[in-house]
């Protein structure tokens, strides 16, 4: 306690365009100056093709210029909305540098070539964001949670330099561009130890199990950095591997551990989310799961596809994040819904769920041969359904009727995923890799029925039932110590 009392008082909202400082006003006008010159960028790279760049030093591709686009849109939002967010805060200057600097980073490393000047930027990066985490320096926890996101970040830069020194040891390439041509000569102990290396980094980048601690300690952050987070920065995990595609994809071994691990955090991220009281941390287990997909699907082979979720889930979990105030609301304790579905129920959304998988079969042509790509048609439709069917769940529909508006939800849902897909693995095809479906092999069926299988007892309610796996999953989903808010009389102070 602070042991000091005041008088409440509620007045208006503050006037930004009058009250805000000059900084914070020119970095949100030049920010989306930079989101009109990246869409002018990617228009221009659609009808012209080619790489633009300086050799040995940065090479500006289809990737690049898509990622322009996205970064740039959502630093353009959070600076908007961290104008009134932050307006009167003692840090509001520090935050928008730092978000603006973040911005910048960001697009430098998805143009950098050179290997030191990637790994620098990937250092960057993550400090950058450790500063935005601890915002609030005044508050103990802000800081500690800053520096357990730091220890991360530097455990990922220092496993990814390790794996650009291997691959430059092996290969004799300074450049991104150069490895990946000399990607098909790669095996063997080093390239062994470099693919390991570059794995592990993008999963503690983007928060997999086991090394999600840093994600759910990071709730000190203002809100405006927690969407920027979990819209942007844990996406470089999947940009990670997109752009050393031609390394991961040597061995078929080491891509099928990548879907396992990508299931891994998609079941466990779901669960954790499952036991969560606030929303924060709900959408924070949410992101472990999404990271999970996105992984998973780079394991398949097809990384336009990964690309493409991270995208998508970029726009639903910034619209997620700064409308969290919403969701928090006063109300009295209800008796819990009765979880299960009829058998009218569960035929209607397997029908659904088979129609929206031909559909997506039919649009972008994938899972139409026996390989990897019946996996992805599958793992997408899961996702896609299950969104639709959690937005139907939160109107005021009756049961019956909400079965009805499913395929409603999902057909379109899916469709523009389809689209989406599509017109982002246009952008893609540039790069050395955008799609390498595996052959399907007995493991890559058990991972599917095993995950399916969880995945469906975990939407049924079958976990609620075990008292020890709640009481382990809440444990699991806890932040470090010295993160955690002890008395909200501490955080008002600052």
């Amino acid at each position: 306690m602070s042991g000091r009392t005041s008088k409440q008082t509620v007045g208006a909202l503050p006037d930004t365009t009058v009250q805000s400082p000059s900084v914070s006003a020119a970095l949100t006008w030049l920010v989306w100056s930079l989101f009109a010159a990246s869409v002018v960028a990617l228009v221009v790279r659609v009808r012209t093709g080619g790489v633009w760049e300086i050799p040995g030093v940065v090479a500006v591709d289809g990737l690049t210029v898509l990622m322009w686009v996205v970064v740039t849109f959502f630093s353009g939002i959070v600076h908007s909305y961290s104008r009134r967010y932050m307006a009167g805060s003692a840090h509001e200057t520090g935050f928008f540098l730092a978000v603006f600097g973040f911005t910048v980073t960001v697009m430098g490393l998805v143009a950098a070539d050179h290997l030191a000047l990637f790994a620098s930027l990937w250092l960057t990066m993550g400090l950058v964001m450790a500063k935005l985490v601890g915002t609030v320096d005044g508050w103990r926890q802000a800081r500690a949670a800053a520096s357990v996101a730091r220890r991360y970040f530097l455990a990922s830069s220092a496993l990814l330099g390790v794996s650009l020194t291997a691959l430059w040891w092996t290969t004799g390439a300074t450049t991104v561009s150069g490895v990946a041509a000399a990607a098909d000569g790669l095996g063997g102990p080093v390239w062994m130890v470099a693919a390991a290396a570059l794995v592990l980094a993008a999963m503690i980048q983007s928060a997999l199990v086991p090394f999600h601690g840093w994600l759910l300690s990071s709730m000190t952050a203002p809100t405006p950095a927690s969407a920027l987070m979990h819209a942007g920065f844990v996406n470089a995990g999947g940009i990670l591997l997109t752009r050393f595609a031609p390394v991961v994809t040597v061995d078929a071994t080491l891509m099928l551990a990548i879907v396992v691990v990508g299931a891994t955090s998609a079941l466990l991220g779901k669960l954790l989310k499952a036991v969560q009281s606030d929303v924060k941390t709900e959408l924070g287990c949410s992101t472990v799961g999404q990271m999970g997909f996105m992984i998973m699907q780079a394991g398949l082979g097809f990384f336009g596809a990964a690309v493409t979720h991270l995208v998508l889930h970029g726009f639903y979990k910034a619209y997620h994040f700064l409308g969290a105030g919403g969701r928090v609301e006063r109300t009295s304790p209800t008796e819990s819904e009765t979880r299960g579905t009829s058998v009218a129920g569960a035929a209607v959304v397997l029908v659904t769920g088979l129609a929206g998988g031909w559909l997506f079969a039919v649009l972008t042509g994938k899972g139409t041969t026996g390989d990897s790509g019946l996996l992805l048609v599958s793992f997408v439709v899961l996702t896609t359904l299950h969104a639709a069917r959690s937005a139907v769940e939160h109107t005021s529909l009756s049961a019956t009727a909400r079965y009805g508006a499913v395929p409603l939800v999902f057909v379109p849902a899916i469709t523009v995923y389809a689209l989406v897909y599509e017109a982002i693995s246009g952008v893609l095809s540039g790069l050395p890799v955008v799609a390498a479906p595996t052959e399907l092999t007995a493991l890559h069926g058990a991972v599917a029925v095993v995950f399916l299988a969880a995945y469906v007892a975990i939407a049924a309610g079958v976990h609620e039932r075990s008292h020890r796996l709640y009481v382990a999953l809440l444990n699991a989903s806890q932040p470090a110590s010295g993160t955690v808010l002890t008395a909200a009389e501490e955080y008002n102070e600052h």
